[in-house]
């Protein structure tokens, strides 16, 4: 679990951005300008990280690049331009992603960042059943359980998109990736197995004419 800090002044995405963070496990503050961004930086406000736009009322997402610290940061902007784009990652941003975006790209970007700047959360506990993401390791009643490659990377789209609904396709992109030119029945293969090695047949749910959700209750 991070805590991030999102500052959007388009109300509509800034709230979305929340709501799928939370999901993941996220604390996740909302800004909508770029004064408020300032104050609360120099407060001394401590995040994980930063999503940040750049065309923002009173002062832009470059010029707040000053006030950020060693606070990691994720250009989130219209501004698509290769000139802006170098701009952004010379400021310092770890990452710049430009809109319209994927929620499930961000999420993804989110964890990379959070992963190399060691504020995620590489172990996961779901029931009886213990995930270790960095040392691809699966324990389950103090056992460990061995997964084949594919299993284990199937299980780690599931964790990391935790709690958000994912297509047949969209878990093939992520899993096997984007050249695979299988059958969807493939991840049906893959979830029976995982539910059964790992005692996940209450949390892996299937969602209706979509795919599956990994349910994960957030920690109190």
């Amino acid at each position: 679990m991070a805590n991030i800090l999102i500052v959007e002044d388009e109300e509509p995405i800034n709230r979305l951005i929340r709501q799928n963070l939370m999901l993941a496990g996220h604390v996740c503050d909302q800004l909508y300008d770029g004064k408020a961004a300032k104050q609360k930086l120099e407060s001394g406000a401590s995040y994980d990280l930063i999503i940040l736009d750049v065309m923002l009322p009173y002062i832009d997402g470059f010029s707040l690049m000053q006030y950020v610290g060693d606070i990691p940061v994720i250009f989130l902007t219209a501004k698509n331009h290769i000139s802006d784009k170098l701009t952004g990652l010379g400021s310092g941003a770890w990452d710049y992603l430009t809109k319209p975006f994927e929620m499930l790209e961000l999420i993804a970007r989110v964890h990379l960042v959070l992963t190399k700047t060691q504020k995620a959360d590489c172990k996961v506990c779901i029931g009886k059943t213990e995930i270790d993401l960095k040392a691809r390791k699966v324990m389950v009643d103090g056992l460990e359980v061995e997964l084949a490659r594919q299993e284990f990377e199937l299980l780690e789209v599931l964790i990391l998109n935790r709690n958000i609904a994912l297509s047949r396709e969209k878990l093939l992109e992520l899993a096997w990736g984007y050249d695979y030119v299988g059958d969807t029945r493939t991840v049906d293969v893959h979830i029976t197995k995982l539910r059964k090695k790992l005692n996940l047949e209450r949390q892996i749910k299937t969602v209706y004419k979509t795919g599956y959700r990994l349910e994960i209750e957030k920690e109190k």
